[in-house]
């Protein structure tokens, strides 16, 4: 019984999250393809302060990791998470959020720290 009740407390942990409707975008679009910050600031229109805030919450519960290729901090999914699975299911419900990307890459913008 004690462990229904942990799994029932970090679902609702990674709901609460989710329930945003930025990090519910940013783990959609993190699920295909690597990110930087300022990517999520051009497809968001918000400040770098308020993006960084958002994956910080993600990668506090490991959801989220990050990789520093020189002066740059790229984000991706954290696939061999142990709730990955369940957040797949959820993300899967969701259609693809992959045109943000393509239309920055349109633009000239997704290069511009990649």
């Amino acid at each position: 019984m004690q462990k229904t009740a942990m799994e029932i407390d970090q679902a609702a942990i990674i709901l609460k999250l989710l329930g945003d409707r930025t990090r519910l975008t940013m783990l959609k679009i993190l699920d295909e393809e690597v990110c930087c910050v300022c990517e999520f600031v051009d497809i968001f229109g918000m400040s770098q302060p308020s993006i960084s805030q958002h994956l910080r919450k993600l990668k506090d519960i490991g959801m989220v990791r990050e990789e520093r290729k020189g002066q740059w901090i790229f984000y991706s999914i954290n696939k061999s998470h142990d709730d990955y699975p369940f957040v797949r299911e959820l993300l899967g419900q969701l259609p693809s959020q992959i045109y943000k990307l393509t239309e920055l890459e349109a633009q000239g913008r997704r290069i511009s720290c990649c």
